[in-house]
């Protein structure tokens, strides 16, 4: 499985930025598609995610009422649309693929996630 993130770039605060992943290979077993970040110095954290059964979505508190995520119809791949961005949310952005749901992670959980991307950086300035 290769999953080719796109769409970062650099935007002012207040503004609006949309993340593509699309994902190729063996991804007919996949069990959903999430994103998470990485600002400098930090540790990589969940942003957000969704699975193919029944589209439901989960997000950090962090970026809820602002980032949406959702399928790219008729494609393994998925948008993440964000809205109101803040310089905190400046960060590399990596798309994963966990490939079954797994009852002893969480799906914010890094270990839930079998494939990641190269990841796409997002940059907010005040």
């Amino acid at each position: 499985v290769q999953l080719q993130a796109s769409g970062g770039g650099l935007v002012q605060a207040g503004g609006s930025l949309r993340l593509s992943c699309a994902a190729s290979g063996r991804t007919r077993s996949s069990y959903g598609m999430g994103w998470f970040r990485q600002a400098p110095g930090k540790e990589r954290e969940f942003v957000a995610t969704i699975r193919w059964t029944d589209y439901s979505t989960a997000y950090a508190a962090s970026v809820k009422g602002r980032f949406t995520i959702s399928r790219d119809n008729g494609k393994v791949a998925v948008n993440l649309q964000m809205t109101s961005l803040k310089p905190e949310d400046t960060a590399v952005y990596y798309c994963a693929m966990p490939m079954r749901y797994r009852g002893t992670y969480n799906v914010s959980d890094r270990a839930f996630y079998d494939y990641w991307g190269q990841g796409t950086l997002v940059t907010v300035s005040s």
